[in-house]
């Protein structure tokens, strides 16, 4: 059992993400590099994995408009969390677990627009 399994529902291979964003695996593999998201090794063969709720999909419910995309607040919250020392699978756990300031899960709040609440959230990490 994976220590992420009680958190996140579903998981993307790189290939995956590039096919879903419609791009190629050498522009996914550069928006690993950016930040823009992040990816922990996962399985047997330890494969790098992404979060699937990272990605705005489309026909998913969401006040980001357009073609799928990844969550673009995400960007800015990853570098918030890896200034707080927090190391890529830390910032997994953290993105997918209840918060109590926030009343909800980091992930669902970014994905529902609330960027400056959960940056405050991750803020209060630092202290």
């Amino acid at each position: 059992m994976d220590i992420f399994d009680d958190l996140v529902s579903r998981w993307l291979s790189l290939p995956e993400v590039a096919e879903a964003l419609g791009v190629e695996l050498r522009a996914v593999r550069e928006m690993l590099t950016e930040r823009r998201f992040v990816a922990v090794r996962r399985g047997p063969e330890s494969v790098l994995s992404v979060p699937a709720d990272f990605l705005v999909l489309e026909g998913e419910t969401s006040p980001i408009d357009g073609a799928p995309v990844v969550i673009p607040a995400l960007l800015g919250t990853i570098i918030q969390l890896g200034d707080n020392g927090f190391e890529d699978p830390e910032m997994v756990r953290w993105l997918f677990s209840e918060n109590d300031e926030l009343g909800a899960v980091p992930i669902a709040a970014l994905r529902a627009g609330r960027t400056h609440a959960v940056r405050r959230a991750a803020q209060s990490l630092s202290f």
